[in-house]
């Protein structure tokens, strides 16, 4: 064999040995990227359950059940195969769950079932239509929203709910209605309702407001919270954390029902 048939044929075992080396990193990265877009999924989706406990629960109830007479379980088997056709929509179901979380309703779809969270139905959560999440938020909910999708077609573990027979709404469930559209939970915690930290427990209030101030009456003191939240800040807690312009905000009856909601909470 001559030195250049050696040499041609050592490069063909080098060109050979190079397509079985990018053939095996091609299948090993497609399982890294799979892998990977496993992970963020599910950071996504852990990020999500955190955003809606604290922005959507207060309204669609603890991993999205419902909340009779407010709105609607997103965890019954016809949200994910009907509920496109339904409204008409025509994109996916991701990109249906982004556009109403982030635009909200001015109108409920079913207000013989669901009154939502006022005027509008339900509030726009997205920045760019005057909410208080980022898109990236938005579609971090969206995705723990579509986790459920497998066990609610299934009927697994998720409880899938009948649907509700109408309720009278009463100024309690517009006050928690509300309670929701303002982002009280963002700070607030309720037990079962909502899991902020940054402001003082509600869970009892209707109870500890009478004892805050010699005087005032549970009503008075969680009226006066409202409207002028530093006149009593709380021990451990900073002044001006509370927005100071719920009094500009709400109308009379509004307030009427927020008062109503949180004295309801014993």
């Amino acid at each position: 064999m001559s030195r250049l048939q050696i040499e041609i044929f050592i490069g063909m075992i080098i060109v050979l040995i190079s397509a079985v080396v990018l053939v095996i990193y091609g299948v090993l990265e497609n399982d890294r990227m799979d892998l990977r877009g496993s992970e963020i999924r599910g950071e996504a989706i852990e990020k999500g359950a955190e955003l809606f406990e604290s922005n959507c629960a207060a309204c669609h109830g603890d991993r999205g059940k419902g909340i009779t007479g407010i709105a609607p379980p997103l965890t019954e088997a016809d949200f994910y195969t009907e509920r496109m056709e339904v409204v008409g929509w025509n994109g996916t179901l991701e990109d249906y769950i982004i556009s109403t979380v982030s635009s909200g309703r001015r109108v409920s779809t079913r207000p013989e079932l669901y009154v939502g969270a006022g005027v509008p139905a339900m509030p726009a959560w997205s920045q760019q239509f005057g909410g208080p999440l980022r898109t990236d938020q938005i579609r971090d909910i969206a995705a723990y929203i579509l986790s459920w999708e497998e066990l609610a077609i299934a009927g697994g573990s998720i409880e899938v709910l009948a649907t509700p027979t109408p309720v009278e709404i009463t100024p309690e469930s517009r006050g928690q209605a509300l309670y929701a559209q303002l982002g009280c939970g963002a700070c607030h915690t309720i037990t079962g309702i909502s899991a902020g930290a940054l402001a003082p427990n509600l869970t009892q209030i209707g109870t500890v407001a009478e004892t805050r101030i010699d005087g005032y009456t549970a009503e008075d003191y969680i009226t006066e919270s409202i409207l002028d939240p530093n006149a009593y800040v709380v021990e451990g807690f900073q002044p001006d954390l509370m927005p100071q312009t719920f009094g500009e905000q709400l109308s009379d009856e509004e307030l009427s029902d927020l008062v109503a909601f949180l004295l309801a909470q014993q």
